[in-house]
């Protein structure tokens, strides 16, 4: 099997599942484990590496509104890899190829593999997608046995912190402007013994003004731009 992954999250769980060996092309975003960082990448992205977050909110904007990606795919390189497998997803059309627009380049490429997207909005579909990787892949048990295990530690987490006080916290996957953090992050929080404030389980991500942050009164504050790692994280 060649698989070809358009989502970094999709390429950590190919590796997870024993298969880096069967990956034969990634995103520019794909930077885990480290061995991807020797496969070929099949995108590149239209935002200026030095933009800042501000910067990156109007010109992704712009690009929502206009309905240009804010990406570019290599298809020359991916007929040479000619996948078999391609996973993606149709979560948001900024982090990664939308399952959507890969179908119609692939069928435009001549290549007849099939497209898996994962969309999770919650950790229950996040486990999910783990598994649907799995059946795609002929690795149904191992999948399955990662997620048990991974179920067991968040039970572990939930129960030691069961007993303890319980803080208000607030995620950011954006500063400028702000957006919360959605989908299975709030679930995340709750675990972890916290109680997310202006957030909502499942939905997506939303604007949020500064007032209404500084309203919310949150004991804890989580900044987790998307996109950025720790270092720039801290710095903005």
């Amino acid at each position: 099997m060649r698989i070809l992954s358009l989502l970094p999250s999709a390429t950590e769980i190919v590796y997870l599942l024993g298969l880096g060996a069967a990956l034969v092309g990634v995103t520019h975003e794909c930077d885990f484990p480290p061995e991807v960082a020797e496969l070929p990448r099949v995108s590149a992205s239209t935002i200026s590496p030095d933009a800042m977050p501000g910067e990156i909110d109007r010109t992704v904007s712009a690009a929502v509104a206009s309905g240009v990606p804010t990406y570019r795919l290599d298809s020359a390189l991916i007929r040479d890899l000619a996948p078999d497998l391609v996973l993606t997803q149709d979560l948001c059309a900024v982090c990664a190829v939308p399952a959507g627009h890969l179908r119609g380049a692939l069928d435009t490429l001549g290549i007849d593999a099939q497209v898996l997207s994962l969309d999770p909005s919650s950790l229950r579909d996040v486990f999910s997608g783990v598994e649907a990787v799995g059946r795609a892949t002929g690795t149904e048990r191992r999948a399955e046995r990662l997620v048990a295990e991974a179920q067991n530690r968040l039970a572990r987490v939930e129960a030691a912190v069961a007993a303890l006080a319980r803080h208000r916290v607030l995620a950011l996957e954006w500063i400028d402007p702000p957006f919360n953090a959605g989908h299975w992050v709030p679930e995340m929080i709750e675990i972890a013994g916290g109680t997310p404030v202006l957030a909502t389980p499942k939905a997506a991500s939303a604007r949020v003004s500064w007032t209404e942050i500084a309203d919310a009164n949150a004991e804890v504050l989580l900044v987790m731009p998307c996109g950025f790692g720790l270092a720039s994280a801290m710095e903005q």
